[in-house]
């Protein structure tokens, strides 16, 4: 109750929990939110391109179609990507951290070393790099960002763990004779979930960013998709008499990633005040 207490004050981070909340509730119902949920693969040449009105309130795009009901639809698909990708980095960088700032040897040498060189390069370049190889598709597209997002999580979780395994906690388990493994799973990890939670909350932008990216770079989603860098993409050449067709995607990515930041920054200054934006 204290940490929400704490959250509510903070102004920005609610604004930031309210959009992301907006956008998951439209992602959940978009089919019954959409106007034209039917209209995703379909084409009405005599419509195209029309400016916002009273039927089509975001306008229509080069096929005809509503741009509104894409930009619905295209929110569960940015979340799902969102979550997909951050997941499953979670998955594999966590439990890569764990070991590396538990255990002595080679291995977790290793698993740093490598995820120096991961860090070392942008994560967009990296992620483009890999798409182009695997080929255009939204799976690629997927891949490629969990292939450069996990070594976010391991160098957090690995500073956490080098700091607590020094805890007298962790010598008292090592002396009943407590496993490595639940003490890292049981113990080490519950009490690193805070910054783990925060860089989750952040990523989760920062992918629909990335993803919307390649997707204007025709790496990601394609055609009839209503994915909003793909929207934005097909957009190009109607700029700047079609206003509409590429404001609107765009005012979605804005909008969404800026929620999650917003967000992010609010629970950071709750797990760590040291950080506590000035105001």
């Amino acid at each position: 109750m204290l940490i929400l207490a704490k959250f509510s004050r903070d102004k920005v981070a609610v604004l930031g929990a309210s959009i992301v909340l907006i956008a998951m509730i439209i992602a959940v119902l978009a089919p019954l939110l959409a106007p034209y949920p039917g209209d995703v693969a379909a084409s009405h040449l005599l419509t195209r391109l029309k400016p916002p009105s009273f039927e089509h309130p975001f306008g229509t795009d080069n096929l005809g179609r509503d741009i509104l009901s894409r930009v619905i639809l295209g929110t569960r698909g940015a979340l799902t990507i969102a979550l997909m990708v951050v997941g499953t980095a979670m998955l594999i960088g966590v439990p890569l951290g764990l070991i590396a700032g538990y255990y002595p040897g080679w291995l977790p040498e290793a698993i740093m070393r490598v995820t120096d060189i991961f860090l070392a390069v942008p994560q967009l370049i990296l992620a483009l790099a890999l798409a182009q190889l695997m080929g255009p598709s939204l799976q690629s597209a997927m891949l490629a960002l969990t292939l450069t997002y996990w070594p976010f999580f391991t160098r957090i979780v690995y500073g956490e763990a080098r700091r607590l395994k020094v805890s007298l906690f962790i010598d008292a388990l090592q002396c009943i004779g407590a496993g490595g493994a639940r003490i890292l799973f049981l113990h080490i990890l519950p009490n690193a979930i805070s910054p783990i939670i925060v860089r989750a909350t952040i990523g989760m932008g920062f992918t629909i960013l990335v993803a919307a990216v390649l997707g204007f770079l025709g790496m990601g989603a394609t055609p009839p998709d209503p994915d909003w860098g793909l929207a934005i993409a097909e957009s190009r050449q109607y700029l700047p008499d079609a206003w509409w067709f590429s404001t609107f995607p765009g005012l979605a990515i804005f909008i969404t990633v800026l929620g999650f930041n917003l967000l992010g920054d609010g629970l950071r200054d709750i797990v760590d005040p040291r950080l506590r934006r000035s105001r």
